[in-house]
């Protein structure tokens, strides 16, 4: 298997041609020597580096999550290093000032195959602001390290649109990147000068550790593949005051709070019947974040079957639960959430006010799925012809 990266370095002239490039990476832009794409683009004599664009976590990926990244020059290119994280909804976007400096703009970032992962987002706010500006977008293409057949999840109401999802397709979405990119500028209208360099040899049914690739972080609490495997799910819990584990080493795998009695907790969760996991329970004491130096309750998630285990219904299942055992104690984040601060952050995730109702009532697990699987028409009708692979 080969990535777009991989293919692209074989032939430059053939999609750079002579052309102006900036470039939007972050540490997973590498190939699998793990050379890095700055470093290799900036020594190779058929290709014109101008400029280099980073995503949230930043080109280097140092930052925490919704921590503003400022610009900076990199050390060894010195080429300018433009952040696409700051400290507003617009400073996600390149500016029109830093377009006119390049005549492409090439993204090759590795996603983890969940619609709030915000690389989604960057890639297409890029391609809005490439077209307003008349520049070319070639992506280079990634697998999805979960695979690109299983769904999960709902679409998005109007007017929750937001970082974590500009677009109504699912939390699981299975498509890459490329693949997502054609389906935002064909289906939703972007509409810019779009190419997709594909990756040689992917197939949908595989993982990422079947592709021969090493494992990157793509972000500080995305150690590994099993942390993309829980994410779809499980970073519903950032939308409560629950602790999604960061600050300890198995983010998203772990979660807790102090109120969390998790004996008692994995007795609710089996009579929900979750295939493809088993919770254990432990406790946590994240270093940082929700509950920093607090004694927790908590559970982790183990899974034994990742291609029958259903994420999204797992990371709901313990919004249910948590919320029937702990009524007094469990509640819905308040506070701003990736740049949205009119809603509460677990609409922004589920895509509607109505799963966080239906919980709040005690509805059971099957009635609240029912709710949080709608709304996807668009992204059924286009998802076919934007597919690339088998």
């Amino acid at each position: 298997m080969r990535t777009g990266f991989e293919r692209l370095l074989e032939e430059p002239e053939r999609w750079l041609g002579r052309a102006r490039v900036g470039l939007v990476a972050n540490p997973t832009t590498v190939d699998r020597r793990l050379a890095h794409a700055v470093d290799v683009f900036h020594a190779h004599p058929a290709i014109d580096l101008r400029l280099l664009f980073g995503p949230e976590h930043g080109i280097h990926g140092a930052a925490q999550d919704m921590v503003v990244v400022g610009g900076s020059r990199d050390s060894v290119t010195g080429l300018p290093e433009i952040s696409l994280y700051g400290n507003s909804f617009d400073s996600l976007s390149p500016t029109p000032q830093n377009l006119a400096q390049i005549d492409l703009l090439v993204f090759d970032i590795q996603d983890i195959g969940a619609r709030y992962y915000t690389y989604g987002a960057t890639m297409a706010l890029c391609m809005r602001a490439a077209k307003r500006s008349q520049v070319k977008v070639i992506v280079l293409d990634r697998p999805n390290p979960i695979g690109g057949l299983q769904i999960e999840g709902g679409g998005m109401e109007p007017g929750l649109e937001n970082f974590c999802g500009l677009y109504p397709v699912p939390q699981r979405h299975a498509m890459t990147m490329g693949e997502l990119a054609r389906l935002y500028n064909d289906t939703f209208g972007i509409g810019c000068d779009l190419e997709v360099v594909a990756c040689e040899g992917w197939r949908r049914s595989a993982y990422y550790d079947e592709c021969g690739l090493p494992w990157v972080m793509p972000s500080p609490n995305v150690p590994t593949l099993e942390t993309a495997i829980v994410y779809p799910g499980m970073c519903l819990l950032e939308g409560t005051n629950l602790s999604e584990g960061r600050g300890t080493t198995r983010p998203f795998e772990l979660f807790g709070a102090p109120f969390i009695e998790p004996r008692k907790l994995v007795g609710e969760l089996q009579r929900y019947d979750l295939p493809g996991v088993i919770f254990r329970p432990c406790v946590i004491v994240p270093a940082f974040h929700k509950f920093a130096g607090q004694r927790c309750g908590a559970l982790q998630l183990h899974i034994t079957d990742r291609r029958v285990f259903h994420s999204y219904r797992t990371g709901i299942a313990l919004l249910v639960a948590v919320r029937s055992l702990w009524p007094d104690a469990f509640a819905w984040r308040t506070e701003p959430y990736e740049f949205r601060d009119d809603v509460p952050a677990i609409d922004v995730l589920t895509g509607t006010p109505k799963v966080r109702k239906a919980i709040d009532e005690g509805r059971d697990l099957d009635y609240v799925m029912r709710i949080a699987c709608t709304g996807t028409e668009a992204y059924d009708a286009g998802r076919s012809s934007a597919l690339l692979y088998d």
